[in-house]
C-alpha cells in the first residue's frame, strides 16, 4: 500500500480525526483511509456532470419525438388537467331554533328547578 506523508496538520482537525478514531475503535491510519475516501466521493459527487455525445444526442432527440407528439384528449393532457373547484360548504343560519325544525311534535323542554 502507498504511503502517505502528512505534515503541519491543524491541531484541530488533528484532534477531530483522533475523535472519529476513538469513536469507531479505528486506527488512525484505517480512520485517515476512510476519511479520504468519503471526501473523494463527495468532491467528485460535486464536480459537473455531463453527458457524453451520445447520450446527449439520444437526449436531444427523445425530446424533439415527445414535443411532437400531437395534442388529443387523452394522453397529452396527463399532468394539465385544471382541477374542477371543489364546492363551498354549506352556509350555517345562525338564527336557526330548534323548535321551529322540529314544529309542535315535540313539546320544549322544562328542566327541574
Amino acid at each position: 500500500m502507498t504511503e502517505i506523508v502528512l505534515r503541519d496538520i491543524d491541531p484541530v482537525l488533528a484532534d477531530r480525526l483522533r475523535r472519529v478514531a476513538d469513536a469507531r475503535r479505528w486506527d488512525l491510519p484505517q480512520t485517515l483511509l476512510y476519511v479520504l475516501e468519503q471526501g473523494l466521493y463527495a468532491v467528485e459527487a460535486d464536480m459537473n456532470v455531463r453527458f457524453s455525445d451520445t447520450d446527449s444526442d439520444a437526449l436531444r432527440a427523445a425530446i424533439a419525438a415527445l414535443e411532437g407528439v400531437p395534442n388529443d384528449p387523452g394522453f397529452s393532457l396527463i399532468g394539465r388537467v385544471e382541477r374542477t373547484p371543489e364546492p363551498e360548504p354549506p352556509s350555517v343560519d345562525s338564527n336557526f331554533v330548534m323548535s321551529e325544525f322540529l314544529g309542535s311534535e315535540f313539546p320544549a323542554r322544562k328542566d327541574p328547578v
